[in-house]
């Protein structure tokens, strides 16, 4: 993501490329960018920029040309179709990727969503180029008045502005995580706040008011002559001198940070880190979910270590799926039990009924034969009517049953008494 020194570095590179260039006609957006148009036309107009922190503004300013008829050798502004256009200025944020582009219209980036057009030729295009499109740009603006001094081009004002508002309640939170509020680190980004806090030996994840109440006493008490405080200022920076000096070591190294255009430049940038994306460097998110890169003790405000999304559906998926199993197994079992008590039953019923009819035929023939009934003695009443079996019980209630365990006996009736001649 581009930080203060970038954007520093792009207003210089605008202002160089476009030194003696005449631009002319509208100013082009591109169709799939949700920034607003820009209403500027004029028939010749020139470029300038220049940055604040993390902010850029584009000038747009029309040409003034002498009025030969006046004879007056003064001048006025350019006039478009429209009348007179006016200076118009364009801040800029970049957001994830953006850049500025100087090229041929042939050779226009794809994802060019700003465009300036050269008068001259060959045609050129001064482009706003945003991959991502996370930039933003504002129509006849300002720089932000929620932004403090920059850290680089303001830094008297910007330590004073920091030290005089301790109080505020952003301080309480980790050192790590106030070096990225723009209110009062305009132009601190996360590769800087990094190699800041690597420098300055200080652990992320401590308290910001801990950390700058300190600077604000060794102001206050500070007996040492000019000269020797300077000197030790230089040997042994603060936090704040160093987000001063940090940025400005990229500036001298002319980087265009994370532009693939630039190689050389870009391998230097990369050799200059001491502790962003070194392999040695530990790891871990800050409450803005960004990752900050450190080596040591993280501080006693550092997060716990959390598990990642994947760990814990994973997680979640072991713990659940026994007693799916579970469920399903004491359901089959109650199934089975059913159909087993009822194939019990009817085996039971038919043995039980077959074995009553053939008690009624053996006791009807030993009435036949006049030999005492001895099985009809045992029973306790006594039924004249006629033999009579009970059918087995339907299929339904057969199952209901079953959970009891409860078999169906078949009633057999005693045969008529014979009396001994």
């Amino acid at each position: 993501m581009p930080e203060g020194p970038d954007l520093f570095l792009t207003s210089k590179f605008i202002n160089t490329v476009c030194d003696g260039l005449i631009f002319a006609g509208k100013v082009e957006k591109s169709e799939v960018s949700k920034n607003p148009e820009v209403p500027f036309e004029s028939d010749k107009y020139v470029v300038s920029a220049t940055s604040r922190g993390k902010e850029l503004k584009l000038t747009l300013a029309p040409i003034k040309r002498e009025n030969s008829s006046s004879g007056r050798g003064k001048v006025c502004m350019a006039r478009s179709q429209k009348g007179t256009q006016e200076p118009m200025d364009l801040v800029f944020r970049f957001g994830m990727s953006g850049t500025f582009k100087l090229v041929p219209v042939a050779e226009m980036p794809k994802h060019a969503h700003l465009r300036f057009y050269t008068k001259g030729s060959p045609p050129q295009v001064l482009c706003f180029v945003d991959v991502r499109r996370f930039g933003r740009w504002e129509v006849d603006a300002t720089w932000q008045p929620n932004r403090g001094p920059c850290v680089m081009l303001e830094y008297e004002k910007f330590r004073e502005n920091v030290l005089k508002n301790l109080s505020d309640k952003a301080f309480n939170r980790p050192i790590c995580e106030a070096l990225l509020n723009q209110k009062f680190f305009n132009g601190i980004g996360n590769y800087l706040r990094a190699e800041i806090l690597y420098r300055s030996k200080i652990p992320p994840f401590e308290m910001a008011r801990t950390v700058l109440e300190n600077l604000q006493h060794r102001e206050q008490y500070s007996d040492t002559t000019l000269s020797k405080k300077l000197k030790w200022k230089q040997e042994n920076p603060d936090l704040l001198e160093l987000c001063h000096t940090v940025p400005m070591e990229v500036i001298k190294l002319g980087s265009k940070d994370y532009d693939p255009a630039n190689p050389g430049e870009y391998e230097a940038f990369k050799e200059w880190f001491q502790c962003y994306f070194n392999p040695d460097s530990k790891t871990l998110h800050d409450a803005n979910g960004r990752t900050i890169w450190f080596q040591g003790d993280p501080g006693p405000m550092a997060p716990k270590e959390k598990k990642s999304r994947k760990k814990l559906l994973r997680v979640k998926a072991e713990s659940a799926s026994p007693k799916v199993t579970k469920l399903t197994v004491k359901r089959d079992s109650k199934i089975n039990a059913l159909q087993e008590g009822a194939e019990g039953i009817r085996k039971s019923g038919r043995k039980k009924r077959t074995k009553s009819v053939q008690d009624s035929e053996d006791d009807t023939m030993e009435s036949r034969t006049g030999k005492p009934n001895t099985r009809s003695r045992r029973k306790t009443s006594v039924s004249h009517a006629p033999p009579v079996t009970v059918a087995p019980m339907e299929s339904q209630k057969r199952r209901a049953s079953a959970r009891k365990n409860i078999a169906v006996v078949a009633t057999v009736p005693r045969a008529k008494r014979v009396k001994a001649k």
